[in-house]
């Protein structure tokens, strides 16, 4: 059964470590969907047949908010451009719009596959790191 608490925080973790790590230094933006699927694994209590599952739900929902904030912060630079050139208005709403769906849809995919990664690696470290505590 798929934690949905765990899925929904490492989503979010998914999101925010992409587009930091998009702005802050470019290459490293695959981690954010790889730790989001991690971090669904490790803390959820589903079991390890759906830790591919979990990880692949992650990346899309991480993909679909990174996507939804684009798609607002281009929409509001496209509306003032609308403001001050009139003509411009429409056909830069219109590039935004197909710009942002595109870029949804390859953000969606790309953090699926790596949320996949991330999460079969969750799994393995908490099924692992369960029998190997150390007791002082």
């Amino acid at each position: 059964m798929i934690d949905w608490k765990a899925v929904g925080i490492g989503s979010v973790v998914n999101a925010v470590l992409s587009i930091v790590l998009t702005i802050a230094f470019f290459p490293l933006f695959f981690l954010g969907p790889i730790v989001g699927g991690l971090l669904a694994t490790y803390i959820g209590e589903g079991e390890k047949k759906d830790a591919l599952a979990e990880g692949v739900l992650t990346g899309i929902i991480g993909g679909l908010i990174i996507g939804v904030l684009f798609i607002a912060g281009f929409g509001a630079l496209s509306a003032i451009i609308g403001l001050v050139f009139a003509k411009i208005g429409i056909l830069a709403g219109t590039m935004t719009l197909i710009a942002g769906v595109f870029i949804t849809v390859v953000v969606m995919f790309v953090g699926a596959v790596l949320g996949a990664i991330g999460g079969v690696i969750g799994a393995e470290i908490r099924e692992n790191g369960r029998g190997n505590e150390i007791e002082v």
